[in-house]
């Protein structure tokens, strides 16, 4: 008897002595009360001062080396176990929204903030809140644990996912450039985003690419102005655009293969001209490019100026292209080998019934720049209560925007066990 329970504790992992479920249980009443804490306290991309504060001094309460700082407000803290093993990271990103909330929670957002020169409301309507409490809780675990485990674990906390102000630089790219995946030197990076949509208690996941790149671009039409009364004098960059606009769509559904290659292009905003009876000069677009693939990419990039100057062309007007506009993300995408390896750890943390094989969404994510350095796996994890529709759950980046508390135990422990069964498989 004694030997086949010795048989069987070897082919656990090496930290199955203490339970992560139980110890999630025990932090979860802390990781509520940052949340809470985080959320009446939001703050705007690049503004995350009080928030790189309130996260760093629990890091260092923990005995974490900490770095503050980095890309201009982020924090990144560093476990190390002291003996050999791979380095994994987590992060979670920081900053809110220029939102107003419209929610009746106790802990509810009043806060305000400056965005691009304009005095805002502020609210955490995309959850960052939650992925930061979460990741606390998760270092508060790894920390009780240091003594089993292998290796190092670098905690990144993010600042300007939702994109820098006007004029400045931010988010994941800047962290990289920073060398935040250096010294140590990062093998894995796992992260995470509550979903207002998903059940709490479930996790989605995806190989390949799970959320798609984007790439902003601006086209400024150039014609020659005239009377509205005589249209033929001119050379009209307001009709230019129209076919331009409609020509772009012709991209997507006539050159992607969309069985393989998922692709949007949206113009969001047109300016041009500021009377009914004169023709402008020129018409300004702006709009944005979503990929999930290398191949799509690459082709949305080659079509977009083909497309747009024999338009131009064809209508006897000029086209200045900027793509990408300001800032652009890779593909979130989930390395297949390292998804493979550590979809049991997922199963087990939810339960298989509660792991969700999820399509891919046309939303972005910088995450994706800390992908394309190291191997990296990005999940969702469900925040929202099981006796309310998916339907009728709110939308993120709205002002009525909401998650539970209970779904970020599941978060917890989900960047938790990836830590610890990542260093006992390597």
């Amino acid at each position: 008897m004694k030997r086949i329970l010795l048989t069987a504790l070897a082919t656990l992992p090496f930290w199955a002595c203490a339970s992560v479920d139980e110890m999630a249980d025990k932090i979860e009443p802390k990781v509520i009360e940052w949340r809470h804490h985080l959320h009446q306290h939001p703050e705007l991309s690049n503004r995350e001062v009080e928030t790189a504060k309130y996260v760093a001094a629990y890091m260092k309460e923990l005995g974490f080396e900490v770095q503050t700082g980095v890309a201009l407000t982020g924090v990144v803290a560093v476990l190390d176990s002291g003996k050999p093993g791979p380095t994994v990271a987590l992060r979670a990103d920081m900053d809110g929204l220029p939102v107003l909330e419209d929610n009746d929670l106790p802990w509810k957002s009043t806060a305000r903030g400056v965005f691009n020169g304009q005095d805002v409301p502020v609210m955490h309507a995309c959850g960052h809140d939650t992925h930061v409490a979460m990741l606390m809780g998760a270092a508060a675990i790894l920390a009780d644990m240091k003594d089993q485990l292998r290796g190092q674990v670098k905690f990144i906390f993010q600042p300007a996912e939702e994109g820098a102000p006007e004029g400045e630089v931010g988010g994941a790219e800047i962290m990289v450039m920073e060398d935040v995946l250096k010294d140590p030197d990062v093998d894995v990076i796992f992260g995470l985003h509550i979903w207002s949509k998903l059940d709490v208690g479930t996790i989605a996941y995806r190989e390949g690419g799970i959320m798609a790149a984007v790439d902003p671009f601006k086209l400024v039409v150039k014609g020659k102005q005239a009377h509205g009364a005589y249209p033929w004098l001119s050379v009209d960059p307001i009709v230019t655009s129209a076919q331009i606009i409609m020509g772009l769509q012709t991209i997507v559904s006539r050159e992607i293969e969309l069985v393989e290659d998922g692709a949007v292009v949206t113009v969001g905003s047109i300016h041009g001209g500021v009377r009914s009876n004169i023709i402008p000069e020129e018409v300004e677009i702006v709009g944005t490019i979503r990929t999930l693939n290398d191949k799509a990419r690459d082709h949305m990039y080659e079509a977009i100026p083909r497309k747009v100057k024999a338009i131009a062309e064809s209508m006897g007007a000029e086209v200045e292209i900027t793509l990408p506009l300001d800032y652009n993300y890779p593909v979130t995408y989930n390395d297949p080998e390292l998804m493979r390896e550590m979809l049991d750890t997922v199963i087990r943390t939810a339960g298989k019934d509660n792991v969700v094989n999820r399509k891919p969404t046309t939303g972005a994510e910088d995450f994706s720049f800390f992908q394309k350095e190291v191997p990296g796996l990005y999940f969702f994890v469900g925040g929202k209560p099981l006796d309310v529709k998916a339907e009728d759950a709110p939308a993120h980046h709205t002002p009525s925007f909401f998650v539970h508390d209970d779904g970020m135990k599941t978060g917890v422990k989900l960047l938790t066990n990836l830590t610890l069964d990542y260093m006992a498989k390597n």
